[in-house]
């Protein structure tokens, strides 16, 4: 045959060569999955929790509605989490790091992290600092190995690490700095330490700061150090005065304080969250519980920290992955380069957020949507896997995997076989794309600082979405009303409060605000409101902090309309706002550059860039349009949809201050640096309005 007869034979027969495939893929497919099991689980997914007490709910593994405090004997406070996955590795690698333009990740094993941290500590010790929970050391500075050898040195020591970071803002750094009376901070850079003493207050506690890159270090530094009575040293020789006087460490008691986690993105001074060894201890405990065996770490695992430390998050996924012996790879510290730092450690577990999630899903989406045949075969797989998985069939080992999914699995190194998402609410068509495509399991979870991280986290064999799953082993939640905002515990409505064995002690120096959040029976008011279901899961349906009135009295709760909004694949980012004296809200929105450039080229034969796209009035009609379809499908109220936007091309970020360091839009400073596009909206509405 000649080429030509065969493009020809091709044309003519394409329906009959795809039917011809997918009855042969569905062949292997019956022949395949007769082999596999479900896996066994010892509760129902129609009946996830318990109630206790009236209107109190726990989890069904937690003995007698009793709180997990710890899992391991030999495990009960970090410093001792850490000495067991000395242990457990064989003093295998512990930390990896690499450069942009390295292809290997370099390991440091347990034991020679064990032992500079006792360097670090012990030099601590000898400038003079008390090795005990009243001692407050500064960490100012991105994830690198010298964070973790600094909070384990701190831990070695019964010190208490208070991360502080760019987001805060100079004004709040200084604030923690003289609340605390803290004596030592460590950066990463020269300058940053330099920065720190240009402050309006005087930080009279201050006497030392240590940074990690010495090579930023110079003279001029130095000397504006010695000037403000700060002596201003490298890491190294901060190691090398602690291996010329090394000292026992002084370990802590679960009681013992282990962090001061400051909490950003409300108006006025941050307030430290006073979190216990014990506290870290039993939320990690209770996730162990929860699993049931499902995701059990060992020395072979691999986790990417990419999420900052800062944050309790990541703090929390570290002292898994410690106590267990297993391995943490760090990203080379270009957030641009993440997915070359995740093809080369080849994570096993990957603890993240919904935004990267989003990504690898509308990459995927796009990439199918320009072939029909594409869809029709990605279509097949993802309803095959879902049939798998709705029978407890957890696996990327399918022929689908093979034919389909193979090279999404590689965007995330190809080994992945566990995932936590959270910090910010996840779509279930993303969920469950996550779930097929990687052919893992993926826990949705829920929590606070306050609460030290998790609250409730769904189950393994978990696979229906638009819930954060039942409580976890160390929490008991209940929901109390609202009368402002019509939601009754009667109804399985009202505002999660949780109390149990991971709760914070309080907020530092700080009664008042403390006795706001956590009542006389002990209980912890999260500010988010919830919805029991039918299942004994929680449901998240709105957010008691952030609401504001409109003019005719009714309440808005901007981030639960944002829920919805950000399901238009025109929206990368978007904040809705109020005022007081309108009866209708507003929203700023970052439109999606790979969805809505496209659409204006194909729709409007325009071709844009992202900064001429945000001032086309035909994309922001077609933008406002989708929104309010958006808001529709969710059974939005009329006086919730916001009738006016404004496109903007710059994006939310942790680096601008417009995003916290978990994702969450600070919601005043958005406001503050949007203020004038948000009056304009205004008042081009009501100029409409007036017209008609």
């Amino acid at each position: 045959m000649s080429s030509t007869i065969i493009t020809q034979f091709l044309q003519d027969h394409t329906t009959w060569l795809i039917g011809g495939l997918v009855a042969a893929v569905s062949a292997l497919w019956v022949s395949y999955n007769r082999r596999l099991q479900p896996l066994d689980f010892p509760i129902s997914m129609d009946d996830q929790s318990v109630e206790i007490e009236p209107g109190v709910r726990a989890s069904k593994f937690a003995a007698d509605g009793k709180f997990v405090e710890y899992f391991y004997e030999d495990a009960k406070t970090t410093h001792e989490a850490f000495v067991r996955g000395i242990k457990q590795s064989k003093n295998g690698p512990c930390i990896g790091t690499r450069k942009p333009a390295s292809k290997t990740y370099d390991w440091v094993s347990y034991q020679e992290v064990y032992d500079r941290s006792q360097k670090v500590g012990s030099a601590l010790v000898q400038l003079g600092l008390p090795p005990k929970d009243e001692t407050f050391i500064g960490i100012y500075a991105p994830n690198c190995l010298e964070w973790v050898i600094s909070e384990e040195a701190c831990s070695m020591y019964s010190m208490v690490v208070v991360p502080l970071y760019d987001t805060l803002g100079a004004e709040a750094c200084e604030f923690i700095i003289n609340q605390t009376e803290m004596q030592v901070v460590i950066c990463d850079k020269g300058p940053k330490a330099e920065n720190l003493l240009h402050t309006d207050k005087p930080m009279t506690s201050l006497k030392h700061l240590i940074v990690i890159e010495g090579s930023t270090l110079t003279k001029e530094i130095i000397e504006v150090g010695r000037q403000h009575n700060v002596i201003i040293q490298s890491f190294d020789d901060v190691m090398k005065l602690g291996a010329a006087n090394l000292k026992a460490p002084v370990p802590p008691k679960p009681e013992t304080i282990c962090t001061l986690c400051y909490t950003s993105g409300t108006t006025g001074n941050p307030k430290g969250v006073i979190v216990s060894h014990k506290a870290m201890v039993a939320n990690i405990a209770g996730c162990i519980v929860h699993h049931n065996d499902k995701m059990e770490i060992c020395p072979n695992d691999t986790h990417m920290a990419y999420l900052p430390l800062a944050h309790m998050f990541e703090r929390l996924n570290h002292l898994m992955f410690f106590m267990h012996g297993a391995k943490i790879g760090f990203n080379c510290g270009d957030i641009r380069l993440l997915l070359d730092d995740l093809r080369i450690l080849q994570p096993t577990v990957f603890p993240t957020v919904p935004r990267l999630l989003n990504r690898i899903y509308d990459k995927v989406q796009q990439g199918i949507s320009k072939s029909w045949i594409k869809r029709a075969i990605f279509n097949l797989a993802m309803n095959r896997k879902m049939a798998l998985l709705r029978q407890g069939i957890v696996t990327n080992k399918s022929i689908w995997d093979w034919l389909v999914f193979g090279k999404v699995q590689k965007v995330l190194g190809g080994r992945i076989r566990g995932s936590a998402v959270g910090s910010a609410p996840i779509s279930g068509n993303v969920l469950n794309f996550i779930r097929c495509s990687f052919g893992c399991y993926v826990f949705e979870a829920y929590g606070q600082t306050e609460v030290t991280a998790a609250i409730t986290m769904t189950l393994p064999h978990e696979m229906e979405t638009g819930h954060v799953g039942p409580p976890i082993p160390c929490c008991h939640v209940k929901l109390v009303d609202i009368p402002e905002m019509e939601y009754y515990a009667k109804d399985d409505k009202g505002e999660v409060c949780v109390r149990g064995s991971a709760m914070m002690n309080g907020y530092y120096k700080d009664p008042e605000k403390t006795k706001e959040v956590i009542d006389d029976e002990g209980w912890v008011h999260t500010g988010d409101v919830g919805q029991w279901l039918p299942n004994g899961t929680l449901k998240l349906i709105d957010r008691k902090k952030h609401i504001f009135k409109l003019a005719q009295g009714e309440y808005i709760a901007p981030e639960k309309v944002e829920s919805f909004y950000i399901r238009c694949p025109f929206v990368a980012q978007i904040f809705v706002d109020g005022d007081g004296l309108e009866t209708y809200p507003v929203a700023i929105v970052i439109p999606d550059v790979e969805h809505a450039i496209p659409w204006a080229k194909k729709e409007l034969g325009l071709e844009l860039t992202m900064e001429t796209l945000c001032k086309n009035n035909d994309v922001k009609k077609a933008i406002l349009e989708d929104l309010i379809a958006k808001g529709k499908e969710g059974n939005l109220k009329g006086f919730e949809q916001v009738k006016n936007i404004y496109l903007s091309p710059d994006l939310f970020s942790v680096e601008n201050g417009l995003l916290t360091p978990t994702f969450k839009a600070k919601r005043p400073s958005v406001r503050k640096v949007y203020e004038k596009q948000i009056q304009e909206l205004y008042k081009q509405e009501n100029a409409k309005n007036s017209v008609h």
